[in-house]
């Protein structure tokens, strides 16, 4: 269930992770931008403020607190001067054009998501290259080529507007599908009839952070109210549960669930394929959550309740009639399997049916009368089949270091369909038979990017406190590295998320110019399980930054590169990451590319659903945690110092990470940094988090980001 914890992180993902090259471009950047001079770049003014907070009798101050004036029209002069200065470096990088040229290469190719069935169809998303957003197919089986059901490039001339968020009703009639535009995490619920392809006069406004659960004629979703404030930066609070019945308006929905006294609470819904059962869960932050459940067949039915705390996490994945299986960590750092009945649902009532063991068991769901489960061994996964009493019947077996994308089934269907994504390849579909467990491929993407060139390593290095860590190392076979070899190195580091094996289209530029790709999996994440994840939070947080640091010094000693070849980068809690990683130690890379980064660790609670993230980094709030948060907050520990080449980049319309932290620390990094090295701002109009991005405003962004690299590092592309 685990309602905030993922936030979008992946959504489309799977649909835009691809790369292909065709042939082989050779230019070389020199050494030097053409109309600027290195060693004295003239930024665009940044004002300074009295400002000034005390924490216990600490001062802080915060000079460019006005940026945090998302409306203010200060703060739009000074996104467009920093926007200008920025364009003006860049398109000035020889090779530029061709960096994008290339990357609109390797983009353009057809890909289809996993389809999975609903009613008596298929339904999937297809896109035929370079399309700003995939577009959803309807099947009739999965040999058919689909007819379009929704085309959300019709929905605006310049791709901003994206889905977030589909759900196709039990019989298979009615699409409820979400819509963000310019990347914000606010939505509309829209309804279509899925024989006629036409929407229905109805539509669900100030929706976010919710799933679409279908009952009989309407669904169940969460909203906020109307904001009073900027829609962009104000606090989100008071979450609840409605129900819309189709033909109504809004004002009738029916108020499920709300929590007056606890305005921070969030709150997810779920129903049983059989819909006579409705779960809602309840957070506060991104881990842990309450959950409780009711029968629908019984209006008077009261809520039974699993867990009334939110120390353990739970994932409802399937019933048979009255018996319920859930994933959860209770007592299990690494997971496990159970069930309970109706009636029976108290802890000391479970039935383990696969226990926690060494290694992370990701998910599970019901075929043909079985589990299958996916398991992250090393962060690679396997997959398994086991009786519904957890007596283990065949290993399914998968192509080399992978990860398992989506898997698509139904406890009484004899077939599953899932995806599985690799570093070196774009994502590929299967058709499981349920009844041989035997695999075959659906979609081969056609691909110009070269897989059999290129080789994924995992290697284990000794992070700073003597725990070894995992990591990823992509590059040409039989490329010989040393001291000269670009590097390019991306880390996340929190929120219990696994950074496993996957396909990034962008990264292709990089390994085709010689570079390797690394990626180290740090504390912080969920790898391997909760423990892993708990070592890089509040106090501990500063473990993932010396897993970081320690991946790269490990490079440079096994002379796989130097600290001036590094490039690197993160986004979101990976934008803290590499924040940090700069400002402790600004000679660990030539290049740093804090990506729509949370940067400002003493006021980050204070922005929309910021205060969720307080469970992995504490809060200033709290003495004993401020003490720790000032210590490595980015924005914070800008000193007079030489700092990398550094492009930051954020949205204007980022809902998720305010943009204020990436305008202060670009700001405070133009001020104080000492060396000759270009310090930067990229702020995406229109854009947000990064979800529902169109394809043309990430193949610039990607471009500029790689021209930045490319440029900095001294490299050619071969």
């Amino acid at each position: 269930m685990r309602i905030i914890e993922l936030l979008y992180l992946h959504i489309n993902n799977v649909l835009l992770k691809m790369l292909k090259p065709k042939h082989l471009l050779i230019f070389l950047f020199s050494p030097a931008v053409a109309g600027f001079s290195q060693t004295n770049l003239s930024y665009p003014p940044s004002q300074k403020q009295q400002v000034v907070d005390y924490y216990f009798g600490t001062k802080v101050e915060d000079p460019y607190r006005w940026l945090e004036d998302d409306r203010g029209a200060q703060t739009g002069a000074w996104l467009q001067q920093q926007n200008s200065f920025t364009n003006t470096y860049l398109k000035q990088i020889t090779g530029r054009d061709k960096i994008k040229n290339r990357l609109t290469e390797l983009w353009n190719y057809s890909r289809q998501s996993t389809p999975y069935k609903k009613g008596n169809s298929f339904f999937c998303f297809k896109n035929n290259g370079l399309q700003n957003q995939s577009v959803m197919y309807i099947k009739k089986s999965l040999e058919d080529a689909g007819e379009i059901l929704l085309d959300p490039n019709s929905l605006s001339t310049d791709g901003t507007i994206s889905l977030s968020g589909t759900s196709v009703s039990k019989d298979g009639k009615t699409l409820a599908y979400g819509i963000s535009r310019a990347g914000s995490d606010w939505v509309e619920i829209h309804f279509r009839d899925i024989a006629t392809k036409k929407d229905l006069d109805e539509v669900v406004h100030w929706v976010k952070f919710s799933s679409l659960n279908w009952r009989g004629n309407g669904i169940y979703y969460s909203r906020y109210g109307e904001p009073g404030g900027s829609d962009l930066s104000q606090k989100n609070q008071f979450h609840k549960v409605y129900y819309h019945a189709l033909g109504t308006k809004q004002d009738q929905d029916v108020l499920i669930f709300e929590d007056k006294d606890n305005p921070d609470y969030n709150f997810g819904t779920f129903v049983t394929d059989d819909e006579k059962y409705l779960f809602i869960s309840t957070s506060k932050s991104t881990s842990g959550e309450k959950l409780m459940f009711k029968s629908l067949s019984d209006p008077k039915a009261g809520f039974s309740v699993i867990s009334d705390n939110f120390e353990n996490d739970y994932s409802i994945i399937d019933n048979i009639d009255s018996t319920f299986y859930m994933i959860t960590n209770k007592n299990a750092g690494t997971y496990k399997l159970v069930s309970f009945k109706v009636g029976a649902s108290d802890e000391k009532n479970w039935k383990t049916i696969l226990p926690a063991g060494s290694y992370l068991l990701e998910s599970a769901r019901l075929c043909n009368g079985k589990i299958i489960a996916s398991y992250l061994k090393d962060v690679t996964s396997r997959l398994y089949c086991y009786s519904l009493n957890g007596t283990l019947e065949k290993e399914i077996k998968l192509p080399g270091l992978c990860r398992m994308g989506s898997f698509s089934s139904d406890k009484t269907y004899k077939f599953a369909t899932y995806s599985i994504t690799q570093f070196t390849a774009p994502e590929q579909s299967y058709y499981l038979d349920a009844t041989t467990w035997e695999s075959k491929p659906l979609v081969n993407p056609n691909c110009k990017f070269d897989s059999k060139k290129y080789i994924t390593e995992q290697l284990f290095y000794e992070s700073k406190d003597g725990t070894m860590i995992p990591m990823f190392i992509t590059h040409k076979k039989g490329l010989v590295m040393n001291k000269e070899t670009p590097c390019f190195v991306f880390g996340y580091g929190g929120f219990n998320i696994s950074y496993a094996p996957e396909f990034r289209v962008d990264r292709a530029v990089f390994l085709e110019a010689g570079g390797i790709y690394c990626v180290p999996n740090i504390r912080g994440g969920g790898e391997y399980g909760e423990e892993w994840h708990k070592q890089g939070t509040k106090c501990q947080k500063q473990n993932v930054f010396d897993d970081f640091i320690a991946a790269c010094d490990f490079l440079v000693a096994k002379k796989y590169t130097s600290y001036n070849k590094i490039a690197i980068h993160g986004r979101s809690n990976g934008g803290l990451l590499i924040g940090a990683v700069m400002t402790q130690r600004p000679d660990i890379c030539k290049v740093a590319l804090p990506t729509v980064g949370v940067l400002d660790m003493l006021r980050f609670h204070l922005f929309t659903i910021g205060r969720a993230w307080k469970v992995d980094y504490g809060c200033s709030d709290n003495q004993p945690e401020f003490e720790c948060l000032i210590k490595y907050s980015p924005l914070h520990n800008v000193g007079a110092k030489n700092y990398p080449a550094t492009l930051v980049l954020t949205g204007d319309h980022d809902d998720r990470v305010v943009p204020a932290h990436s305008f202060k620390f670009a700001a405070t990094l133009q001020e104080k940094n000492k060396s000759q090295n270009p310090i930067l701002i990229r702020i995406d109009m229109n854009a947000g988090h990064g979800s529902g991005k169109p394809t043309s405003k990430q193949i610039d962004e990607f471009s500029d980001m790689w021209s930045f690299v490319f440029h900095n590092l001294g490299m050619k592309v071969n």
